[in-house]
């Protein structure tokens, strides 16, 4: 099971992080990963990180700005995001695999709202 938190609304070049917690799975044997979607658009990729965050991958739109992260002990990864666009409003999803791009498992997500 994955929940996501931390949602809400903020101002254009705030701040906000979002976290999801997993149970019921091993956690630190998975690529974690966040991806985000508005209506009427694809799931858009975010960011994800292998099983020892060693590895980090980011979408263009989020370089410099967001900062994805986890914690093993506590079963959670997290998304740190600042400088906020009102483009970033979107729901945020995280999503779990054994592999980079190969996503089996899914949050029900979480809103982010940024405001002009």
């Amino acid at each position: 099971l994955l929940v996501e938190s931390g949602g809400g609304l903020v101002q254009a070049g705030g701040s906000l992080r979002v976290s999801c917690a997993v149970s019921g799975r091993p956690f630190s044997l998975y690529v974690m990963a966040w991806f985000r979607q508005t209506p009427g658009k694809e799931r858009e990729f975010v960011a994800d990180i292998s099983q020892s965050g060693r590895t980090i991958n980011y979408a263009d739109s989020v370089k410099g700005r967001f900062t994805i992260s986890r914690d093993n002990a506590k079963n959670t990864v997290y998304l740190q995001m600042n400088s906020l666009k009102p483009e970033d409003t979107a729901v945020y999803y995280c999503a779990a695999g054994a592999y980079f791009k190969n996503y089996n498992y899914w949050g029900e997500g979480t809103q982010v709202t940024v405001s002009s």
